[in-house]
């Protein structure tokens, strides 16, 4: 279940995707950059969020932009940790399913409420094969937040595999939440996903 913690990691997240706008130089850059791939994503989803339509049309619209942007299947098992292992392939399938289901509802709860917001990209450094675009997040009346995408070609595709908020790991913290419940609950990793049926159904 998402804890306080993991909520604003994804409040901050969805700030700087939601309130993104194009930048010219950034659609000139070849496909395969990770800096032009994150503005791009967030110009894309922008388009969505304060484009026509209800909450329903634009949650159905979002949710095959972010599977196909995010690498959400390797953010669940990296989340779930040594707890993948020794889950059952029903409970594998379950876990999975559910988190993306999580995920996505935490993304679109978040619609209407960034109005004002702006969003910098600012540089991009390269740590073991991995990009991590910077950005910066600006909302009316608050503090500016510095916010990091993590940016994975594995497959030969750029997918976001992580996103770092003021110096906070989503997957890290919520790999460690999920952890904690848990060994809370006996080490039954069916208590988690009963937790997140819930989460998904609210």
């Amino acid at each position: 279940m998402l804890t306080r913690r993991a909520l604003l990691t994804y409040s901050i997240a969805a700030t700087a995707v939601f309130a993104s706008r194009p930048w010219t130089a950034a659609w000139a850059q070849p496909a395969g950059d990770a800096t032009g791939f994150v503005v791009q994503l967030g110009s894309a989803l922008v388009a969505i969020v304060n484009g026509s339509g209800n909450y329903e049309d634009k949650k159905r619209r979002l949710g095959p932009l972010i599977e196909e942007a995010v690498d959400v299947e390797g953010i669940a098992r990296f989340c779930l940790g040594r707890y993948w292992r020794t889950a059952t392939a029903p409970q594998q399938q379950q876990f999975s399913q559910l988190f993306h289901a999580v995920l996505l509802n935490n993304i679109t709860g978040k619609l209407g409420q960034f109005q004002g917001v702006t969003f910098n990209p600012t540089s991009t450094t390269q740590q073991e094969g991995n990009s991590f675009v910077g950005t910066t997040i600006r909302r009316p009346n608050q503090q500016p937040n510095n916010v990091q995408w993590v940016v994975s070609q594995a497959t030969g595709r750029p997918k976001i595999i992580d996103v770092i908020a003021e110096g906070i790991s989503l997957r890290v913290t919520q790999r460690s939440d999920y952890a904690a419940f848990i060994s809370r609950n006996n080490n039954d990793v069916s208590a988690l996903i009963n937790a997140m049926r819930q989460q998904a159904a609210a």
